[in-house]
């Protein structure tokens, strides 16, 4: 398998990864950044982009009535599959920067109570990033983003509705299970920064000493 230069920018809930991958695209142009987010995804696989709305508009409000766990992580499993499909076409030449990989999805899958799946070792079978850089927040912080809770998912907090509690808890546990998820590779931790441009700066800092 070729080596290619392939990073991870991983991070709770809440941390602003889109926004610190669009400031760090207009800092380095020479590399590629590459994410689910609608921002990222090309006219050529708009169905990842529809898959994504349809998981967060009709799956997750369900969840547990019409559709199954397992059934969401049948869906989620797309985006993984896609992340890798990208990394495997990527020019060896062009580094690259990637939203989550399939680490902050298997975390999610895990706390919604799937612990053991085949489809675990599969991911975990694909191409690894040199290094992993962690943009950290706190759970303050990014409650205070997602509008105390009005702009949470099912798969952001604990419990039946969001609140505070709840969703510290789930930070908590979705920060550990990421973490453990990349102990095998280099790992930075960015401290939460007072600016998204801040932030960025501290990404660039890492991918290129």
């Amino acid at each position: 398998m070729i080596d290619r230069p392939f990073y991870v920018l991983l991070g709770p809930d809440g941390a602003g990864k889109s926004s610190v991958m669009t400031e760090v695209g207009a800092k380095l142009p020479g590399w590629r950044t590459l994410s689910t987010d609608d921002a990222f995804v090309g006219p050529a696989h708009e169905l990842v982009s529809r898959l994504r709305r349809d998981v967060v508009e009709d799956v997750l409000p369900n969840l547990g009535t019409s559709f199954s766990t397992e059934f969401l992580a049948s869906l989620l499993q797309t985006a993984v599959v896609h992340l890798k499909d990208q990394v495997e076409r990527q020019d060896e030449d062009v580094p690259l920067l990637m939203d989550s990989y399939y680490y902050k999805i298997l975390a999610k899958c895990r706390l919604a109570g799937i612990e053991q799946h085949p489809m675990y070792t599969w991911w975990r079978s694909f191409p690894r990033p040199r290094a992993v850089v962690y943009i950290d927040v706190s759970a303050e912080s990014a409650w205070r983003r997602s509008a105390e809770g009005a702009r949470l998912n099912p798969l952001e907090y604990f419990g039946e509705r969001p609140a505070w509690l709840g969703f510290e808890s789930y930070q908590k546990s979705l920060r550990k299970l990421m973490l453990e998820e990349v102990r095998d590779r280099p790992v930075t931790i960015i401290e939460e920064q007072p600016s998204v441009a801040r932030t960025a700066d501290a990404v660039v800092e890492v991918l290129t000493p």
